[in-house]
């Protein structure tokens, strides 16, 4: 008889268990890293707007000045607000890219006739004449930033 209980409240509790698990009852709530609620408002995407024509504005006129050459898709808003630069030339002689160039190369945003000459080596990093496309040195980069700081109203 003793058996009969202790089987009977084993099997209960797994049922109870199963149903419970099943409910969802005690599952924790969805968790996520940012929660940016319903998207943006009106305002600030507008403002994201005439910030990226601006963007655009200050690219045509570098480009017209032949100080502008990027080597992915979209605009190349680092080499913009630093004054301009050549991805290319940087890319050719394995110096290194700037920071939006390398993260554009690696989200597969290149240019097609530079797409074609990049390759992934075994370690997965992505590679260009057999050479591995790095970002700009560590004094490079303070270069650039310091140079942006010229055309901005106020320092950072």
């Amino acid at each position: 008889m003793r058996q009969w209980r202790q089987l009977a409240f084993g099997g209960s509790m797994l049922v109870l268990g199963y149903v419970l698990g099943t409910a969802g009852l005690f599952q924790p709530a969805s968790l996520t890293a940012q929660d940016f609620g319903d998207g943006l408002s009106e305002d600030t995407e507008n403002r994201i707007r005439a910030a990226h024509r601006a963007v655009r504005e200050a690219v045509e006129a570098l480009q017209s000045e032949g100080r502008y050459e990027a080597i992915t898709q979209g605009t190349n808003s680092f080499l913009a607000l630093s004054g301009g630069g050549n991805a290319r030339e940087d890319l050719e002689q394995g110096r290194g890219v700037d920071p939006e160039t390398f993260a554009a190369l690696y989200a597969g945003l290149a240019t097609p006739e530079v797409a074609e000459l990049l390759e992934i080596d075994e370690e997965g990093r992505i590679t260009y004449n057999d050479q591995v496309v790095r970002m700009y040195s560590r004094s490079r980069l303070q270069r650039s930033y310091s140079e942006r700081l010229k055309y901005f109203e106020t320092s950072l």
